[in-house]
């Protein structure tokens, strides 16, 4: 488990984290969510004592990263691509990590199998490609075979069956019961992998919550279709569904689920030729829940903000 309490951090007059505070428990992939400069690198370098805190503190299974004196037994972490000199192959990189933490060779051997990179295990790591320089990473993130892995951006470089791969290694370290937290932009992922989201801006924590309770939040609809829809329409309102009337006999329903309208029109002989729910997806709720911090922005980006804050 990581648990960070009152995290602040300070940059001259910028306050990259403000007064932090979440939970990250083991056995869900929770996703670390937030626009660029958000303080999301910064939090997870504190997490891994690479950052030391203006006040605030954080803790990995009860402890400081900095008292572990096998730290790699602990904690597996990829903060950032290309970290491996790029003179050594990957078999020695793991080799001198395995080495600092009294790891055996064999462990070394087995992460390169299971990251796919035991053909190319003694080729110089500067000639990788970043996807193979992605799954160096992480090989060295599960060398000590830790109960904690935090990984920032990890399907960076990743051709569609390396996302495919890093997407079902994540949920099945997950559910051996281990933490894992997972900083990512790309929503349609997160949303396929992340079971729990912590989202922050401009270094203040935004939300903390299950995916499904964030999406369960963002005002579904339920959109009919009927050539009776003028007479379903009273119906719906009796029962105080918000009803918006659309082009071609279409109805936009909020208030009532799509199964309560199918019995209605059901129960009231009328005949619908479409009946759908829509909810938003997760990227649609993350920059809704996001848009006022949001730093870099492009000129069209600032008048549309502009518009819907009028």
């Amino acid at each position: 488990m990581i648990e960070a309490q009152g995290l602040t951090k300070r940059y001259g007059a910028t306050t990259a984290v403000d007064d932090l505070s979440f939970t990250v428990p083991p056995g869900q992939v929770t996703g670390f969510l937030g626009p660029n400069g958000s303080g999301k690198s910064t939090t997870m370098r504190m997490i891994m004592g690479l950052d030391a805190p203006a006040s605030g503190s954080v803790t990995i299974n009860g402890q400081r990263y900095a008292t572990y004196h096998r730290p790699l037994f602990q904690v597996g972490a990829l903060l950032e691509a290309r970290s491996a000199h790029g003179g050594r192959s990957a078999y020695n990189h793991l080799r001198c990590l395995a080495l600092s933490n009294g790891i055996p060779r064999s462990r070394v051997d087995r992460v390169l199998d299971m990251v796919g990179l035991r053909s190319v295990a003694h080729k110089r790591s500067g000639g990788y490609s970043l996807g193979m320089g992605q799954r160096l990473g992480i090989a060295s993130a599960l060398l000590g075979d830790p109960p904690v892995l935090m990984f920032d951006e990890p399907v960076n470089g990743l051709d569609p069956e390396g996302v495919l791969w890093i997407r079902n290694l994540l949920k099945s370290l997950a559910a051996e019961g281990r933490t894992v937290f997972l900083s990512s932009h790309l929503m349609s992922e997160m949303a396929l992998t992340a079971d729990r989201l912590v989202i922050i801006g401009r270094g203040r924590l935004i939300a903390e919550t299950t995916v499904a309770d964030f999406l369960d939040g963002s005002g579904g609809f339920v959109r009919v279709r009927s050539p009776q829809s003028d007479r379903l329409l009273p119906l719906l309102r009796e029962r105080r569904a918000t009803v918006e009337v659309q082009a071609g006999d279409t109805l936009r329903i909020t208030g009532v689920s799509s199964d309560e309208v199918g019995t209605l029109a059901r129960e009231n002989g009328i005949t619908l030729l479409e009946l759908s729910a829509h909810q938003a997806t997760l990227e649609e709720r993350y920059m809704e829940l996001t848009s006022d911090s949001v730093d870099y922005r492009t000129a069209e980006d600032e008048l549309v903000a502009a518009k819907n804050t009028n």
